[in-house]
């Protein structure tokens, strides 16, 4: 592969074109209120419009789809975040539909990656999505009373709209919330619930929607069967449930169900101060802590117009770097696992992980939930000494020395491993066009032959000084997915060499004086970083206040999960266990 192919420098922004503009008329406008940015789209042009952004504008890339309930002006709006997979920034369009009866086109049909973010907004703020193939809830269950991130709904728990709650502070007069509530325990009923007629959902409509219909191409006969994987099941990753219809031994369709570890992470979020969130963004990807940090660090500093100081830049991308190949050790791990190779080969990548979590827990005071950025830089600078030995050389140990080494065992046990390539190359196989369609992203999208990478599409903090490929196979398989992984750890230890050299050796680590509550200017705000599973996106919208009006994660691991039943079809059950742990998920970042 060529060093254009594997390189992607972000080209200028292909504007809205006057004529495009001019083409809908009123059914598009510049969207001027103080702080936000993109174009207001009427329900009735949206779907016209989103194609001729496709295909026209060359905005195949559909990354993020959420909703905002703006309460006070009687309105739900629908955001979405369109990007070329050439480059360059995003082009942020919305529809805004009346509260009371939300309904708008679904996009499916342009951006099949629409999928399960539709479901979601129809889930947490009711808004209908007409033609969309499935428009059912997808994190809470069926039946559930309500949409809890509208702004008037109020969780069994509640107390007040916003933190610090009065019984805190300044008095520090605490109750137990659980005290208040009538049922004594975490939950609430409709008023018109009656619980001697109801009825529990099944899962008819669920199993309905499923093609149990298939052709093994063989004249034996073979039954057609819907079995259940999960969620209490070791190959699922957490609690997560795959309902599979098989003709036989062949998968004729896949349903993900999740929503099983969901906590209303981001109710919870705009009950928060904006600082009170960095600590929550630790349990999403929990084995991603300080990538974490830093997409929601970003997302915020835009609104903040926040300047970071050099020697923080640095710490923060050596920190983000060493936990990609973390998580990449993790990954392939744990893939071995789903193969069948239990634990062993896990405990060789587990051993070299460690040595990255000494570092995490000697600078941040924690090995997984760091919470280390902070608006502005980090929370502390390196310590002098870390296992007795001086905290630079150790880390430059690590980075020239221990890490390749680690790198270089996985790579001559498994690549040419006969049962890892026998089980692994042809199976899952995802096109290219279909992972761009999907809004796939990280290296589920870049095993498929495309070069997006954010670091290098849309570079942010220092990564456009630095010296790293874009790391991408041709194939699409379950091989190719682990192969990149292996690729994308060695140029993360690159990063890290680089970084140890150029870093300054001293110098402010925090811009301004520390506050515990900031107040961040009106607007809205997408901030996203190349997270070790893909594209992680924080959108925020702030009314001027200390708490976020609107706080949403675009989670990869979520979004990535839309593909699963297209990449399983025609595949046994032992290769969906597979081609799941390829996809490398984390249900605190699914189901949030």
């Amino acid at each position: 592969m060529s060093e254009e192919e594997r390189n992607v420098v972000a080209p200028e922004q292909v504007p809205v074109a006057d004529s495009i503009v001019a083409r809908f008329g009123n059914a598009l406008r510049t969207d001027d209120r103080d702080g936000y940015e993109g174009y207001v789209v009427s329900v009735e042009s949206l779907k016209d419009v989103a194609t001729v952004l496709r295909d026209e504008l060359g905005y195949d890339y559909l990354s993020s789809v959420t909703g905002v309930d703006y309460f006070d002006e009687g309105k739900i709006e629908v955001v979405y975040h369109a990007y070329q997979t050439s480059g360059g920034p995003a082009l942020n369009f919305k529809v805004q539909v009346d509260r009371e009866n939300p309904i708008l086109p679904s996009l499916v049909s342009v951006y099949p990656g629409a999928d399960f973010q539709e479901r979601e907004i129809f889930d947490m703020y009711g808004v209908s999505f007409e033609g969309h193939p499935n428009l059912r809830r997808i994190l809470m269950w069926d039946g559930f009373a309500g949409h809890p991130l509208r702004k008037d709904w109020q969780e069994a728990y509640f107390e007040e709209e916003n933190k610090p709650f009065d019984s805190r502070w300044p008095g520090g007069d605490v109750k137990r919330s659980e005290a208040e509530n009538r049922f004594g325990k975490n939950v609430s009923y409709p008023d018109e619930f009656d619980i001697d007629n109801w009825a529990p959902e099944d899962d008819s409509s669920l199993y309905a929607g499923l093609n149990k219909s298939g052709s093994n191409g063989k004249k034996l006969k073979t039954d057609s069967l819907v079995v259940n994987m999960g969620p209490q099941h070791p190959s699922t990753h957490g609690v997560f449930r795959m309902v599979v219809a098989l003709d036989g031994e062949t998968i004729t369709d896949l349903q993900p169900v999740m929503g099983y570890l969901h906590r209303n992470h981001e109710k919870i979020g705009e009950r928060n101060t904006f600082l009170q969130n960095m600590p929550y963004t630790d349990r999403l990807d929990y084995l991603s802590s300080m990538s974490n940090n830093l997409g929601y660090s970003l997302a915020v500093e835009k609104l903040m117009g926040v300047d970071v100081p050099e020697r923080a830049e640095y710490l923060r991308v050596l920190m983000a770097e060493l936990t990609r190949v973390s998580n990449h050790m993790w990954a392939i791990g744990f893939l071995l696992n789903d193969l069948g190779a239990f634990q062993t080969p896990a405990l060789y990548a587990i051993r070299a992980r460690e040595l990255i979590l000494d570092i995490f827990e000697a600078t941040a005071g924690s090995r997984m939930m760091c919470n280390y950025m902070r608006f502005g830089g980090v929370a502390r600078d390196l310590p002098d000494t870390l296992r007795d030995e001086n905290t630079v050389d150790f880390i430059g140990d690590l980075v020239n020395e221990r890490l390749p080494a680690a790198i270089d065992e996985l790579d001559r046990f498994l690549t040419g491993n006969e049962i890892v390539r026998s089980r692994c190359i042809g199976v899952g196989v995802l096109p290219a066009d279909k992972a761009i369609a999907y809004s796939t992203a990280g290296p589920l999208l870049r095993a498929s032959g495309v070069p997006y990478d954010l670091r290098r599409a849309e570079p942010y903090s220092i990564y456009d000084r630095l010296d790293f490929e874009v790391c991408t196979r041709s194939n699409g398989d379950v091989y190719d997915r682990y192969v990149v992984r292996i690729d994308e750890m060695r140029e993360s230890v690159k990063i890290c060499q680089q970084v140890m050299r150029e870093i300054p050796e001293e110098g402010e680590i925090f811009t301004g004086k520390p506050q515990y509550n900031v107040r961040v200017p009106k607007g809205e705000s997408y901030g996203r970083v190349e997270n070790p599973k893909g594209e992680l996106g924080y959108y925020v919208v702030s009314k001027g206040k200390t708490n976020p009006y609107r706080y949403h994660v675009r989670a990869p691991s979520f979004i990535n999960l839309t593909v699963l039943g297209e990449m399983c079809k025609g595949h046994k059950v032992a290769d969906a266990v597979v081609i799941l742990g390829s996809i490398d998920i984390v249900l605190g970042e699914v189901d949030r």
